[in-house]
């Protein structure tokens, strides 16, 4: 099995001192704690620091661009710490302040961006918070607080100036014309990178995103592009107290970040075959609270559950294909395209 290593604890202290010990930083740092990943090998990776220094005392989170295997075609991480920066100083968008970036890859071996920490909690992914975690043991009441509240920064966020942000920079024009036409583009292109081998389910839905492809009436919106409660950190009782991970944000319609909010919650049940735990609502309740958020009605919200769907179904094969080459799945293992997210895009595509 050939996995990468994690990182050895010691030299990252060391190199991390002599970093952050900059006249420019925190002269006199000293690091009193470091919590680093067992694992690194899927997308970014987070180093957590306690650190002393000559002025007081920090507590830091150290975000690692790519280094062993990308999950994107384009990591974009310096866009990422670009975005962060404007949304933690222009807007109300909670996101953990970001103090600084470092473009040089030789000192943890890729770029990487320094932020505060921000203590709270993340529904899990592993395991689905639907199935198991901390999300199980609150009350329906504070499940329903973090699932409204979360889209109301989803809201918010759709209603900012991009223009007046100078966020032109999250454009990807090489991919075509921004909107659907560079959505569309950019993840067939994904989908032929991720993984080399049969793509049914994803191929299927590309072709029926293609032939019933949507207008967009409205002008384009700062999207998230990976809007969903386990990219949140929050405090007890539901409130959101940051939104993370904003390497996939670029421009579209509002409908393309809803459609994912929900459908990422639908794979985390359904998708598992599990009931939704008490106090998360029902897609329709969510759509229409977002329409009174927003001041106008969603449309084709069944054409963006299908582009979720398929984008999920393209990201999954893509970490599948990490898991084959390091020996945790047979070669010919059809989980990169027979998985609990391509089943129910199946499911999806089957009702339409």
């Amino acid at each position: 099995m050939v996995v990468p290593a994690p990182r050895d604890p010691d030299v990252t202290r060391d190199v991390l001192t002599r970093w952050l010990g900059d006249q420019a930083r925190l002269p006199g740092a000293r690091i009193t704690g470091l919590q680093t990943p067992e694992f690194t090998g899927w997308s970014s990776e987070m180093l957590m620091l306690d650190v002393e220094h000559d002025a007081g005392t920090e507590t830091l989170a150290v975000r690692v661009a790519p280094l062993h295997y990308q999950v994107f075609p384009e990591p974009r991480f310096a866009e990422q710490y670009r975005l962060m920066r404007i949304l933690d100083t222009e807007t109300d968008i909670p996101v953990p302040p970001v103090l600084w970036y470092e473009p040089d890859p030789g000192h943890l071996g890729a770029a990487f961006l320094v932020m505060r920490r921000i203590d709270g909690r993340v529904p899990t992914d592993s395991p689905p918070y639907h199935t198991g975690g901390w999300v199980t043991e609150i009350t329906p009441a504070e499940r329903a607080a973090m699932w409204w509240s979360g889209l109301d920064i989803v809201a918010r966020l759709h209603k900012l100036d991009a223009d007046a942000l100078d966020l032109g920079f999250l454009d990807q024009p090489h991919w075509g014309k921004l909107g659907l036409e560079q959505r569309l583009a950019y993840y067939e292109h994904y989908m032929n990178w991720a993984y080399p081998g049969p793509k049914p389910t994803a191929t299927r839905a590309l072709a029926w995103l293609k032939e019933h492809r949507p207008d967009e009436p409205n002008a384009p919106v700062l999207l998230w592009g990976d809007a969903r409660i386990g990219n949140m950190i929050f405090a007890p009782g539901g409130t959101p107290l940051a939104a993370l991970d904003w390497e996939t944000a670029t421009f579209g319609q509002a409908e393309e970040d809803l459609a994912w909010y929900v459908f990422l919650d639908r794979h985390h049940s359904e998708g598992l075959e599990v009931p939704p735990l008490e106090g998360f609502p029902p897609a329709a309740e969510t759509i229409a609270r977002y329409e009174e958020l927003a001041g106008r009605s969603m449309q084709h919200m069944g054409w963006y559950e299908v582009l979720s769907g398929f984008k999920f179904t393209v990201i999954m094969s893509r970490i599948s294909q990490a898991m084959i080459e390091w020996g945790w799945l047979e070669p010919d293992s059809d989980f990169p395209y027979n998985n609990n997210c391509s089943r129910l895009t199946d499911v999806i595509l089957e009702g339409l």
